[in-house]
């Protein structure tokens, strides 16, 4: 009964979140985009943190 509920709050035309495929790692977008521009952020992070420290703020 609530798979009937869930389909009729799914409006047609949209993806479903039921349609998503595992990540395609012979894609360079998807190597870019998930792995790394994830780790460039955290290590601009760390690098920002560690940099306002020094300087005291």
């Amino acid at each position: 009964m609530l798979t009937i509920l869930y389909v009729f709050q799914i409006p047609y035309g949209t993806r479903n979140p039921d349609d998503n495929g595992p990540i395609d790692l012979s894609s360079p977008f998807d190597v870019i985009m998930y792995i790394i521009m994830p780790v460039l952020m955290i290590l601009l992070y760390i690098f920002w943190r560690r940099n306002k420290k020094k300087n005291g703020n």
